[in-house]
């Protein structure tokens, strides 16, 4: 059974209304990440799955404001509420629940629709 490494940092966000596009990250994290050489990408996957699901692209403005950019939308579909749990080296797990605020499994989109 694998471990999963110690916890760095935690956050919440809660998705409202239309979540798509780009997703701004809470300034706290922002600063704290700072430090790892403001990260282009961040490696997002389930809680519960040991390997990275989606690979999503990050942007800083001028004001050194974080937000996740391309790969965002098609991670976000049919989500309420994410808790991040960050363990270093771009390294994120999420734990989705739905508006009901139960947490659900996130299997991800399977179908290639969007691809053809």
């Amino acid at each position: 059974m694998d471990v999963e490494p110690s916890v760095l940092f935690e956050f919440v966000l809660a998705l409202k209304g239309d979540p798509r596009g780009i997703q701004r990250m809470p300034d706290s994290f922002a600063e704290y990440i700072a430090g790892d050489d403001r990260s282009r990408t961040m490696h997002l996957r389930e809680a519960s799955c040991g390997y990275y699901r989606w690979i999503v692209d990050v942007i800083y403005d001028a004001r050194g404001k974080m937000y996740l950019n391309i790969g965002w939308e098609k991670f976000t579909r049919q989500h309420s509420l994410l808790l991040f749990s960050y363990f270093g080296d771009r390294d994120m797990s999420v734990k989705v629940f739905d508006e009901t605020r139960c947490r659900r499994d996130y299997h991800g989109d399977n179908t290639d629709e969007e691809d053809d």
